[in-house]
């Protein structure tokens, strides 16, 4: 019976992902823009302030030296960018009604979510791998192997499922798609600027500087940066796992009592 009930699960949770990644490819305009601003800001941080922050930061070799500091803060900031469309895509399937009509048929209800979680992060993947691509061609010579590659992609991976379980859970609270698009601003944009993605945590001010160094977005970009162009990663590791599992344990339960609040 077990068995059984498992297959259904599965077999539902394929069929919400195959629509939702439908819906991404018919209505592909929020997803590429969700792409293009991190290129967008890698293009302009290198071409317009690499020379002057690569020469400022200590490192000695200007706008290149700067790229390879930028990138992992970039990938982080591709990850908090895919928060904005899975919240927007749960929040308007809670409110068009095409939820409580899915709660009507014989369908696993917690596959409703994991469609959108799945696919979510295939996304925010696919987003990661352009943003990579880019970075390789105007530059980016990443000083890693197999392990320290295997590494960083498990652990943007890992990161990737807390932010969209997290980001689940504001569609869920919001009640527009309006007010949904901008409930991830802080993970999408204040976190990441507050971080080490485009300056070294040490030149902030001291009131700050605290909070910048331990925050979830700095310890991973600290950690993938360690990976990919050997710099030392110290006590970032273990915490940029800790903040991770514990982001996605806490999206997970929030937003699955969210949804079994609601009055089917």
């Amino acid at each position: 019976m077990s068995t059984n009930i498992q297959t259904l699960h599965t077999r539902d949770s394929l069929t919400m992902l195959r629509r939702n990644l439908l819906h991404a490819h018919r209505y592909p305009s929020m997803t590429l823009q969700v792409a293009l601003i991190p290129v967008f800001l890698l293009l302009l941080f290198v071409y317009v302030f690499g020379d002057a922050l690569g020469t400022g930061i200590g490192r000695g070799g200007g706008r290149t030296a700067y790229l390879a500091y930028l990138v992992p803060g970039i990938l982080l900031m591709t990850a908090g960018t895919g928060a904005v469309p899975t919240a927007v895509a749960v929040c308007t399937d809670m409110t068009e009604g095409i939820v409580a009509r899915f709660r009507t048929m014989a369908i696993s209800r917690a596959s409703i979510l994991v469609g959108h979680v799945v696919g979510s992060v295939i996304q925010t993947v696919i987003n990661l791998v352009l943003v990579t691509a880019v970075a390789l061609a105007i530059g980016f010579r990443p000083n890693a192997g197999f392990l320290e590659w295997s590494a960083a992609i498990g652990l943007l991976v890992l990161f990737v499922l807390a932010l969209t379980w997290l980001s689940v859970g504001l569609g869920l609270v919001s009640k527009t798609p309006e007010g949904a698009s901008n409930a991830p601003l802080p993970i999408s944009f204040l976190l990441p600027f507050v971080s080490s993605t485009f300056v070294p945590v040490d030149s902030m001010p001291s009131w700050i500087r605290w909070f910048a160094e331990y925050q979830p977005f700095t310890t991973v970009i600290e950690t993938v940066r360690g990976l990919l162009t050997g710099t030392e990663i110290g006590h970032n590791g273990w915490m940029a796992v800790a903040w991770s599992v514990t982001i996605a344990v806490l999206g997970f339960v929030w937003s699955l009592r969210l949804f079994d609040r609601d009055p089917s």
